[in-house]
């Protein structure tokens, strides 16, 4: 009877420690800090739009890749950031603008994704798409100023640039924007995202205040959703040029 006592004592305490072993990989795994951001541009947009925040994620020793995706489609853009990820060293903070928040809701379902990070960006739920996620907000008066070619592709009109889309910047600033833009497939506005990845990973917000393109309302609503962390600032769309600082911040934290 006491043998058999003392291998039960045995059993329950190799299994206690195996469950604390267990744990203490676990708190360590999701504690490891990210080697990589990956910046994801929005619509009406290029890599350069992160211009002024990539020198101070590298400045805070992280490295960091700016996508160029190619705006035809939610699938299409999500494979560029799959690549990119894929090739990143170590744990990835993906960082996505605008629409580059759907792209980065789908994509980010990977185990190199340490954490999210929206900026002024639209943030879909499992099934939805992005035009879905503006469902009951207020129409936003940006929206006025975009244009659509012969082929669906929309693009900001200069005036749109400079009055809506990135209001708060220097002119000259403005006409870089305007000049280095994408066109966005309007269809893609449509296409649902998969499985929402910030049901399962940490996310970050940057809510833009004066967002004429996505209403600031939803951008906040979003952040509750997510249970993320949020800071706001009192930006126009283009938050990362308009507020480098903040939105490479709250990045370094997302990556620590």
């Amino acid at each position: 009877m006491k043998t058999r006592l003392k291998l039960l004592a045995f059993a329950s305490s190799l299994a206690l420690s195996i469950h604390v072993g267990l744990s203490a990989a676990q708190e360590t795994a999701a504690s490891t800090p990210a080697k990589t951001v990956v910046l994801v541009h929005g619509a009406f947009a290029d890599g350069s739009s992160w211009n002024k925040v990539i020198p101070l994620l590298e400045k805070a020793g992280l490295k960091v890749v700016a996508v160029q995706n190619p705006l035809d489609s939610l699938e299409g853009d999500v494979a560029f950031t799959d690549r990119a990820i894929a090739d990143a060293n170590g744990q990835v903070v993906l960082v996505g603008h605008s629409w580059g928040g759907a792209v980065i809701t789908e994509a980010g379902v990977n185990d190199k994704v340490h954490s999210l990070v929206y900026v002024a960006a639209y943030a879909p739920d499992d099934g939805q798409s992005v035009l879905d996620t503006a469902k009951g907000y207020p129409q936003m008066p940006g929206r006025s100023s975009l244009v659509k070619d012969a082929a669906g592709y929309i693009k900001v009109s200069d005036e749109g640039v400079a009055q809506y889309f990135a209001a708060d910047l220097p002119r000259s600033e403005q006409a870089i924007v305007a000049a280095t833009q994408g066109a966005l497939n309007s269809v893609a506005l449509s296409q649902p995202v998969t499985r929402a990845a910030w049901h399962d990973t940490p996310s970050y917000v940057v809510v833009a205040s004066n967002d004429t393109i996505i209403s600031p309302q939803q951008q906040r609503d979003q952040a509750k959703r997510m249970h993320a962390t949020s800071v706001e600032v009192p930006s126009s769309h283009v938050a990362m040029l308009a507020y480098p600082k903040a939105v490479a911040d709250l990045i370094i934290k997302a990556a620590r």
